[in-house]
């Protein structure tokens, strides 16, 4: 028996609208068929499903669980990513690695590595 990671899951008050923000961060185009409800993102080289699933309630505290990016275009990824509607929360340098923490426009946090 083998378990692979299949998606990762982001529950949204629109499901369209964030899953349009990471496919902006990512360079993937969203799934047809999206909408307020349910939106779909297909990954590059076999790497999980991002899906979007629209809930009642709004975010309220931080998540248990992030994606990390990385970038060789820190600087130049880091403003493209705040143009784009992300926000920063927290600029970190812990010996040679370097990141920052964002939050995706519903507040999901996530970090992009230098690299």
């Amino acid at each position: 028996m083998a378990i692979n990671l299949w998606a990762v899951g982001y529950d949204t008050a629109d499901a369209e609208k964030l899953a349009r923000f990471w496919s902006e961060v990512l360079g993937r185009p969203v799934d047809p068929g999206a909408s307020a409800e349910f939106a779909a993102i297909e990954t590059a080289d076999g790497g999980p499903v991002l899906s979007f699933h629209q809930v009642p309630e709004g975010k309220t505290v931080k998540n248990r669980m992030h994606p990390d990016l990385i970038s060789t275009g820190f600087a130049a990824d880091t403003e493209r990513l705040l143009q784009l509607g992300a926000t920063r929360l927290n600029d970190v340098e812990k010996g040679s690695a370097r990141w920052t923490t964002f939050a995706d426009p519903e507040g999901n946090e996530f970090d992009l590595i230098a690299g």
